[in-house]
């Protein structure tokens, strides 16, 4: 039976073929060396030795830290230390009546892996009437409203990015034939000069998705109020260009740092997360997907050699 824990308690304990998430530079959870069943009685003489993904023997350093009951912490966790962790606990059984002893050993294996939380954007569309799709005013129109955007969000390190808009002629009824832009942007978290706003934090993403939140609302709320404009002058004169109401439309974007990607197969309960593409595999983008490439013997590979297969990827 596969398990999986993504908002970890402080102390784990070891189930089958386990995966634990554990997010970009913070602190693992404490592993534990022992099943619960086990912790419940007397062990004569423990030994604990752990195995990192390396699969070398893992001893306590500043990063590392094993506890002499043998649990493990990893400090500061970063793609490289994502992988298998495998402690075998040694005990002995000691017959008292013979002083016999019998020397049990127990494999517990943990799967790590790094993750770090999406980069959001948002994709929005929304209609303004025309007088006409003829005519110079509709790009003049058009150049306004990005730049009022830019303006309402530009203290969040925010922008709007790949604006675009098309006029087309459409029959409403009881209303006939009229012009109508429908216009299409990004708001986007990377304006530039934006890594001034995460204050030197290393969990950036967690500034800069704070910050996009804030700029969807605000934009949100100025097509509201534009909105309310034409819904208390609609049986008045209205300009001839003005937002059709309802026609605003918000669909979140996420994408991935390089190096990390999205599986909900493979990492189903945090099918949300942007996990750490295990070796095997590689991302070189800000999509979503960890490609294949069979030469890639890491974690959190950026790019996909093709020289040599048995040289690793460079970070």
């Amino acid at each position: 039976v596969m398990r999986t824990w993504v908002l970890l308690p402080a102390v784990l304990w070891c189930l089958t073929g386990e995966k634990i998430y554990v997010k970009l530079h913070q602190n693992s959870p404490v592993l534990i060396c022992m099943d619960f069943k086990l912790s419940k009685k007397e062990i004569v003489d423990p030994t604990y030795l752990w195995i990192g993904p390396n699969e070398n023997t893992l001893t306590g350093n500043n990063r590392i830290n094993i506890t002499k009951t043998g649990q493990l912490m990893v400090k500061d966790f970063l793609e490289p230390l994502s992988g298998l962790y495998t402690c075998t606990l040694s005990y002995k059984i000691v017959k008292a009546e013979t002083q016999e002893e019998k020397t049990v050993k127990k494999r517990y294996d943990f799967m790590v892996f790094a993750y770090r939380e999406p980069d959001y954007s948002y994709q929005m569309a929304v209609r303004f009437t025309t007088k006409s799709c003829i005519g110079r005013y509709n790009d003049a129109f058009f150049r306004m409203l990005k730049k009022i955007l830019d303006n309402l969000i530009s203290d969040l390190s925010c922008h709007v990015i790949e604006p675009s808009y098309k006029c087309h002629s459409v029959e409403i009824p009881e209303h006939g034939l009229i012009h109508e832009l429908f216009i299409a942007f990004q708001v986007n978290p990377f304006a530039p000069g934006w890594k001034g706003a995460c204050n030197g934090s290393v969990d950036c993403e967690d500034i800069t998705n704070r910050n996009i939140l804030q700029a969807r609302n605000r934009i949100e709320e100025f097509f509201w109020s534009q909105a309310y404009i034409f819904y208390h002058n609609f049986n008045k004169t209205l300009p001839a260009m003005h937002f059709v109401d309802h026609s605003l439309q918000v669909v979140r974007l996420d994408s991935c740092r390089p190096g990390f990607g999205k599986d909900d197969g493979l990492h189903s309960n945090c099918a949300s997360c942007c996990v750490v593409c295990s070796p095997a595999t590689f991302s070189p983008d800000v999509g979503v997907i960890c490609q294949t490439c069979v030469s890639v013997l890491i974690y959190g590979a950026k790019s996909c050699p093709t020289s040599n297969k048995n040289q690793p990827c460079e970070d």
